[in-house]
């Protein structure tokens, strides 16, 4: 007798070995219908996996969490399906979902165009409508590679032969198509519906790596309904017109180039905004007690050995070779540095909590495809702090650092911060007892902080679990920007000790945490959030006082030094152009006032404001001028 236990822990028993569909459709016919997949004691399986011993099971609908990834990974198949139907010549590599969609990398020597993306999805929906089963079977590996070799998918069998001996090779049938894949997918092509569109085709390196052939990764979106797929199509046409990246040109902020691949080259007003934020940060970080430092760029190999970096990291490294033949790595994370100073003399209980902070500059090695703008860069400053601390402090610290993060979020226009709970990684430094402690101790504290957190299964950092802080944008985008990290780890590894009151040699606990993230991606969300539209106080140029006649040039000047001794950043546009040119030119570089003069206001001494996205004008006398938008560029 096979035991099923249901989420409303009713059991239903059978005497012989049971599918989810079969679950599902003793539930009721309807439950049935909307089935998608299953959970088996919390592992997510196809519906039409076989249950021969008692479980606990869970069927997924299309209301839960689980069911985008499940469909969008079946979207990518079906796509996949109908460009082999297509283009037979194709070959097909990988094909995942991803956040608010999927994707699929072909190797093809003719370039896919955007007629053949509309053919591709008037296809796929042929597919749906052949309401195909999707079928899971196991093959033997030397089965599964001359299969592949046999149809001149090369790239799935080198995909195959990779594949660790121990490990089962899973292949899925729907119709004429098989593809390798752990799964799991929806049960039958129909479920996938309509609500589908490929948005674009990219470059993407085989395997990532820059030294291979190029493919054609074409993305696309999937979702339950028009209504969802409607919306993000107009966020997505939103998302275009925020890009930080042709934004970043129009307000002269930044720019980027081969030369410096993965690098920022800051121009004055992207200096300035940059500025601004750091800051505006080092003010709050001082006020709450951390220490500011500073360490070195390049460091010994041996110093990543025994933090465990260069284990788990040391790929993502750049490192020189000097003429005495030691390796030195570019500081990717500044955390075994900070431990560095804080073994730098004898530390007693009485020094704790220590809150160590830099902000650091680091280098990490990102594949050519996987950057994006400033979002993802290679050379990156870092908001870096970590607390070194007593057991009994982690809570207190963690309530601290959420009250500033939450300030912080709120004063640059985020007002919406949802947290995500990562838990151990299958590959991690330490024992489960002491995982299992620094898990307890940072959901106690996360609870203490008032924190609803959702579960991020296997997704901590390798040497302790965290808090992921998720900002959500002006148009409904999630940004994870800030992270908490308890640490037993690294200390310990580092031989970091303090003086206990009892006199003995401790190891501290290490909060590793952050706000911001980078500064380079932070500020990119910046740019989009607002639309290049910042706030007074953070825009990098203010105001700017343009001049209706040149008879007006020394008025100008005068208002000009009035805003300038105030402490507002302000520039001159005294060229001989017309205003309403001025105007254009300065909307579109989103500069928040204009001061606009001419003869009328040299005669009354007075200023017209004119506020981006406003026509109107408000006439004010000058000094009434500046103590309004003294009040304003400093009220954060």
């Amino acid at each position: 007798m096979i035991v099923i236990t249901l989420p409303d822990e009713s059991l239903r028993y059978y005497d012989h070995p049971v599918t989810g569909s079969e679950i599902a459709r003793d539930i009721s016919a309807c439950f049935e219908k909307h089935a998608l997949a299953l959970r088996v004691n919390g592992k997510l399986m196809d519906l039409s996996t076989v249950i021969a011993v008692d479980a606990t099971i869970y069927i997924v609908t299309c209301r839960d969490s689980d069911a985008l990834m499940l469909l969008r990974h079946s979207a990518s198949h079906v796509m996949a399906e109908a460009v082999k139907e297509l283009y037979p010549e194709s070959q097909v590599t990988i094909g995942p979902s991803i956040d608010n969609g999927f994707y699929y990398d072909f190797a093809r020597s003719i370039s896919f165009i955007p007629d053949d993306l509309e053919k591709i999805e008037v296809r796929m929906c042929e597919i749906v409508a052949r309401n195909e089963t999707i079928t899971r079977e196991e093959w033997a590996r030397d089965d599964a590679i001359a299969f592949f070799e046999g149809i001149n998918e090369k790239y799935k069998a080198e995909i195959i032969a990779s594949i660790p001996i121990d490990q089962t090779i899973s292949l899925y049938r729907q119709g004429k198509f098989i593809d390798l894949c752990r799964g799991p997918h929806l049960p039958s092509t129909a479920k996938l519906g309509k609500a589908f569109k490929l948005m674009n085709v990219a470059g993407a390196y085989w395997h990532g790596d820059s030294r291979k052939e190029m493919l054609q990764r074409i993305y696309g979106t999937a979702w339950f309904n028009d209504t969802d797929l409607k919306s993000y199509i107009n966020i997505r046409k939103e998302a275009e017109k925020r890009d930080h990246r042709r934004l970043g040109r129009e307000m002269n902020l930044f720019h980027q180039q081969d030369e410096a691949i993965g690098s920022v080259f800051w121009h004055p007003n992207g200096w300035t905004l940059w500025r601004i934020v750091e800051n505006y940060l080092r003010n709050k970080l001082e006020k709450a007690k951390y220490v500011e430092v500073k360490t070195p760029q390049l460091l010994d190999r041996s110093l990543w050995e025994a933090s465990g970096h260069w284990e788990k990291f040391g790929t993502n490294m750049f490192t020189i070779q000097t003429p005495d033949e030691r390796t030195l790595a570019i500081k990717p994370m500044s955390c075994p540095c900070h431990v560095q100073i804080f073994r730098a003399g004898i530390r007693s209980y009485r020094d704790l909590p220590m809150r160590m902070a830099e902000f650091g500059s680091c280098h990490r090695y990102e594949p050519s495809g996987a950057m994006h703008g400033i979002m993802r860069v290679r050379a990156f400053t870092q908001d870096d702090a970590h607390i070194f601390c007593t057991e009994d402090q982690i809570t207190s610290e963690t309530v601290s650092f959420c009250e500033l993060l939450k300030i912080v979020y709120r004063d640059f226009g985020f007002d919406e911060v949802r947290v995500r709970f990562s838990d151990r990684p299958a590959i991690r430094a330490g024992s489960d007892e002491i995982w299992n402690k620094a898990e307890s101790a940072l959901l106690d504290a996360a609870n203490v902080a008032g924190l609803e957190v959702t579960r991020n299964p296997g997704e901590g950092t390798f040497y302790g679990p965290k808090l992921e802080f998720v900002l959500r944008d002006a148009i409904g985008r999630d940004w994870q920007c800030g992270t908490l990290q308890v640490d037993f780890v690294m200390p310990k590894c580092l031989d970091a000790t303090y003086i206990s009151e009892n006199g003995k040699k401790k190891n501290p606990v290490m909060i590793h945490r952050a706000i911001l993230g980078s500064f380079e991606r932070f500020i990119g969300i910046l740019i989009e959030h607002h639309a290049g539209r910042f706030p007074l106080w953070l825009a990098p140029v203010q105001l700017i006082i343009a001049t209706i006649t040149n008879k007006a040039d020394d008025y100008a000047n005068l208002v000009f030094s009035r805003m300038k001794k105030v402490g507002l950043r302000v520039d001159l546009d005294l060229r001989n152009e017309k205003i309403n040119y001025k105007i254009r030119e300065h909307y579109f570089a989103k500069v928040p006032i204009l001061l606009i003069v001419g003869n009328h206001e040299v005669e009354t001494n007075t200023v017209a404001i004119r506020r981006l996205g406003n026509e109107i004008k408000e006439i004010l006398a000058l000094e009434d001028a500046v103590s309004l938008l003294t009040n304003e560029a400093y009220r954060n």
